[in-house]
């Protein structure tokens, strides 16, 4: 079998120290690949020593290539950025700060080679603060819930790919940690290994609480994508009908009774007294709000479709095949 080219991925951001000896880490793991490869730095607009630690790296191995940021663009963009430039078949991410192994090289590839295209790493024992440990265990099993997608752990960046994946699967915003989710609602299969995790050995953590704020937010736009990216009005124009219908319940019943009251039938406090009439009103104009915000969600992506298929093809049999 002709080789096959792995690209290793790997954002950077104030990792100066790190970089030679996860070079070498890596090194000494390509042989028992037994195939191409290339690594590639993406500096995140580091404000060390880093992109002159990659320049040095590339003069010693030519198999080691770089791309800088003029500023700092976040991980996710690091990642697309890589995703665009590397050249194998198979991509490999890991972080630079040395917590992610390398000797777990081989075990990606035949995971990914029992029919994966995605297979994630798996932290089980993680050398971090409890208050990083506890927050990303209850994040990695929301995940899991709502999406579908069962992973111990999400977040881990130690993760490999199929090149085929980053044709169909677009990242922005924080939706790197999110790719397994992305890539299974396309219809690829998702694998899970557990990988060592070792304790950070030079500087310091680039992630706090807001990372989990922001996931938490970003979680319920890779629901709404997933879900409903394609028939936005279903869960829009869904919620809308059911504050519609009741908003409309409501201002019958009390149309009835001023009628009743009017022909005293049955007397009833003045309408804009009552706390009914307010809800009434409210969930008639919200449920109209949110179906008129459906099917404007509606038109657009019936537009945007143009640009994107929302199915993925595994192959193709042509004429001449």
């Amino acid at each position: 079998m002709p080789a096959i080219m792995i690209s290793f991925v790997i954002p950077v951001f104030n990792e100066a120290d790190s970089l030679a000896l996860l070079h070498d880490e890596i090194l000494a793991q390509v042989p028992a690949t037994g195939q191409a490869y290339e690594i590639l730095f993406v500096d995140d607009g580091s404000t060390d020593a880093s992109w002159a630690a990659i320049r040095e790296l590339r003069v010693r191995n030519p198999h080691v290539r770089g791309l800088r940021f003029r500023r700092n663009f976040g991980k996710a963009a690091a990642l697309s950025a890589g995703f665009g430039a590397a050249k194998g078949d198979i991509i490999m991410t890991l972080d630079a700060d040395l917590q992610d192994d390398p000797i777990e090289i081989p075990n990606f590839l035949a995971a990914l080679a029992q029919n994966k295209e995605v297979v994630s790493g798996w932290k089980r024992t993680r050398h971090d603060p409890w208050h990083k440990v506890l927050p990303s265990r209850v994040f990695n099993g929301l995940v899991s819930w709502l999406t579908g997608v069962k992973l111990h752990d999400h977040n881990c960046g130690f993760k490999c790919y199929k090149a085929e994946v980053f044709k169909e699967v677009r990242l922005y915003g924080e939706m790197h940690r999110f790719i397994p989710v992305l890539a299974a609602a396309r219809g690829f299969r998702v694998g899970e290994i557990e990988v060592n995790h070792r304790s950070r050995r030079f500087g310091s953590s680039k992630y706090g609480v807001r990372r989990f704020i922001k996931g938490f937010l970003d979680l319920l736009t890779v629901k709404f994508l997933t879900g409903y990216g394609q028939r936005p009005a279903h869960v829009l124009g869904g919620f809308g009908i059911v504050c519609f219908m009741l908003g409309l319940i409501g201002m019958s019943y009390l149309a009835a009774t001023w009628v009743l009251n009017a022909l005293e039938i049955m007397p009833s406090p003045p309408l804009h007294q009552r706390a009914l009439t307010s809800y009434s009103l409210g969930g008639v104009l919200l449920g109209a709000q949110m179906m008129t915000i459906g099917f404007l969600a509606e038109m657009m992506t019936a537009y945007l479709v143009r640009e994107q298929d929302h199915y993925s093809v595994a192959e193709r049999l042509d004429e001449g095949t």
